[in-house]
């Protein structure tokens, strides 16, 4: 094997042969994740019927993999930093087709709980990819790698809704997980031929106690979130999960602060550069989820209302698909903003763009291409951020440090999305207009929703003011620097 192949260039010589690959297979695998995620959207309001259970049960085969996704994504980002980065890779993308084939035999409700639950456990793929380019791939290259594996996430999750309309429409919806199985199984093939495993390992022993207390904080905190409205937001159930995730969370961090080997390391999250990055991605996956509550319903309303416009689930799929061919695009833009300016004035201009997205929602809502409109200048924005967001992260900590690092910044945007779920839902039960004896959500509910999620942009826009600009040394461009050089400059053997 030449040193070509078993090391990755350093800054500012051109790129192994194989890094394109690298990349490609890598955002595949993320676009395949993220689909797992939109999958099961068309036919949820038929689960009821298809597994023979109520609906408040049904509704599990969502949160399942919700709460799942939550427990794995810092477990397993730390496991790869001790491991191995493209082993827990690997591992991530078996539990997927695991659990695709499960939910492809189930015709009751236990066994697609299960499975979706297992389809929940391989959210990690897309920060795991992030930290393998920053050890694989040249510096000068990092920043347009890592845009285009973030952007990876919309582009699935854009792309997926049609396709899965589409077969559940044509076919029996066991098709669907046999399908996602299919795009698994083809990704681990890809990932285990092209991609390298990295050398940046701390080992050590793991921090067992971390992650169970994480977990049962998390799982505690978006129960209460997710269910709240179903429960009640005032009752006991609800209340009882809130304040036990306040008491957990502060017990795990006390733990972790004095832990030799912690899940997370809380003084490296309390940098200011990665503090402020992940507030910022909760407010951007808050503001960046409440377009996927919107416009689906404004699109499936009856057009009598108003301002529905009486389209079918396909449609909504195909007027969100354009979205994800402009995030990756935009993903390309933003990494060259990036590598002359510096990630934090791309994330400030893709949190600009999002905002601006939602205020041209709030005027333009009647017609189809309005939301086409509005959907792609959003997409745009979160190519921008979603491409800024790791570079600032991996600039702020070290290279054994990035697996668990970016996966924290993943979590922040899923939590973000999950109060955004919560509020709107909240807001659109209020804000009601009656249409033949039935609460629909109003058209204002729309408008004060979409209002929030700009508010949610201009406030990550906010946050990200605070993030310390840094100085590149001579020599290095600016996103060399943010983006840190340190793993590129890494030894990398490739295992084919």
């Amino acid at each position: 094997m030449s040193d070509a192949l078993a090391r990755p260039a350093a800054a500012g010589t051109s790129a192994p042969p194989r890094s394109n690959a690298v990349v490609a297979v890598l955002a595949l695998a993320g676009i395949v994740v993220s689909l797992m995620q939109t999958l099961v959207i068309p036919i949820v309001p038929e689960l009821p019927k298809l597994l023979d259970a109520p609906a408040s049960d049904t509704a599990w085969a969502v949160t399942a993999t919700l709460l799942a996704a939550a427990v794995a994504t810092p477990v397993v980002g730390r496991l790869g930093d001790m491991v191995g980065k493209r082993r827990m890779l690997l591992t991530s993308i078996v539990l997927l087709v695991s659990g695709s084939v499960v939910c492809a035999l189930a015709d009751s409700l236990v066994p697609m709980i299960a499975g979706r639950a297992l389809q929940g456990l391989s959210a990690a793929v897309v920060p795991l990819g992030i930290s393998i380019l920053r050890d694989t791939v040249s510096a000068e290259k990092l920043a347009g790698s890592t845009a285009v594996m973030s952007a990876s996430l919309g582009v699935g999750g854009a792309l997926g809704l049609p396709t899965a309309a589409f077969i559940a429409d044509n076919w029996d919806w066991h098709i669907l997980f046999w399908t996602s199985a299919t795009l698994g199984v083809v990704s681990f093939l890809l990932v285990l031929v092209f991609v390298p495993e990295s050398q940046n390992r701390v080992g050590g022993r793991f921090d067992l106690v971390g992650s169970l207390g994480l977990s049962a904080g998390l799982v505690s905190l978006l129960l209460a979130v997710s269910k709240g409205a179903d429960w009640g937001w005032t009752s006991g159930t609800t209340l009882g999960l809130g304040a036990a995730a306040v008491l957990i969370l502060a017990a795990w961090g006390w733990w972790e602060l004095r832990a030799k080997q912690p899940l997370v390391d809380l003084r490296t999250t309390a940098k200011p550069q990665v503090l402020f990055t992940n507030l910022a991605s909760i407010a951007l996956g808050f503001s960046m989820f409440a377009m996927s509550l919107v416009l689906p319903q404004l699109l499936q309303l009856p057009e009598q209302t108003g301002y529905g416009l009486g389209r079918s689930m396909l449609t909504v799929g195909l007027v969100l698909a354009p979205q994800g061919l402009v995030m990756m695009v935009m993903s390309a833009v933003s990494a060259k903003i990036t590598k002359a300016k510096g990630p934090k004035v791309t994330l400030m201009i893709g949190a600009l763009i999002v905002a601006s997205g939602y205020g041209l929602n709030i005027l333009l809502m009647s017609e189809v291409w309005h939301l086409i409109l509005v959907s792609c200048i959003i997409g745009a924005g979160v190519g921008f951020t979603y491409g800024a967001l790791p570079a600032l992260i991996m600039g702020a900590v070290d290279p054994s440090q990035t697996g668990a690092a970016n996966s924290l910044n993943t979590l922040m945007r899923s939590l973000g999305t999950s109060f955004a779920s919560a509020i709107a839902g909240v807001i659109l039960a209020q804000m009601t207009t009656d249409f033949g004896g039935y609460a629909l959500p109003s058209e204002n509910g729309f408008k004060v929703v979409m209002a929030i999620g700009a508010g949610a942009a201009l406030a990550a826009f906010l946050l990200a003011t605070f993030i310390p600009k840094r100085k590149a040394p001579a020599g290095l461009s600016v996103v060399e620097d943010a983006a840190g050089t340190e793993g590129a400059e890494e030894a990398a053997p490739v295992k084919a």
